[in-house]
């Protein structure tokens, strides 16, 4: 065997590395931006769960508002470093009926809707498929309901 014969197969073997990494890197990217993506879509639908506890448990309170109630759920997921915490929708019906044993009992209900958008998903998206709704912000929805201590 030659040196030149020698050359050629090393260099053969690493243009075929080099076409391997580059067919295999854009989907371990994707992959990995993925987990981060959907990681922090859980985190945020955890804030707007316990925004929306944090809301039933102050409308319970007999000195309790609707202002105040929107106004802490609000100050919950901007503490929880939601970004435009202000374009969520907070609901709030002070009397929900809550089953309880063989009746039911006046509750608190606050649902928490708020628009996430993936930060690298939606564009890419976008890219594959323009013109549609697929990089569009999603709703998630998070509701919490409590027993009224008093009668408003």
């Amino acid at each position: 065997m030659t040196n030149h014969t020698s050359v050629r197969r090393f260099l053969n073997e690493r243009g075929q590395a080099l076409l391997e990494t580059a067919l295999t890197l854009p989907i371990i990217l994707l992959v990995s931006v993925g987990i981060f993506e959907f990681g922090r879509a859980y985190q945020t639908w955890q804030i707007l769960t316990n925004a929306a506890r944090e809301g039933a448990r102050v409308s319970v309170l007999p000195s309790s508002d609707v202002a105040g109630v929107q106004a802490r759920v609000r100050q919950y997921m901007e503490v929880g470093q939601l970004p435009r915490a202000s374009s969520a929708t907070v609901d709030v019906n002070r009397n929900a009926e809550i089953p309880m044993g063989a009746g039911t009992v006046g509750g608190s209900l606050v649902t928490v809707s708020y628009p996430f958008e993936f930060v690298v998903l939606n564009p890419v998206a976008r890219l594959v498929v323009g013109g549609s709704e697929v990089g569009a912000p999603i709703t998630m929805t998070a509701s919490a309901q409590m027993r009224n201590e008093s009668p408003f």
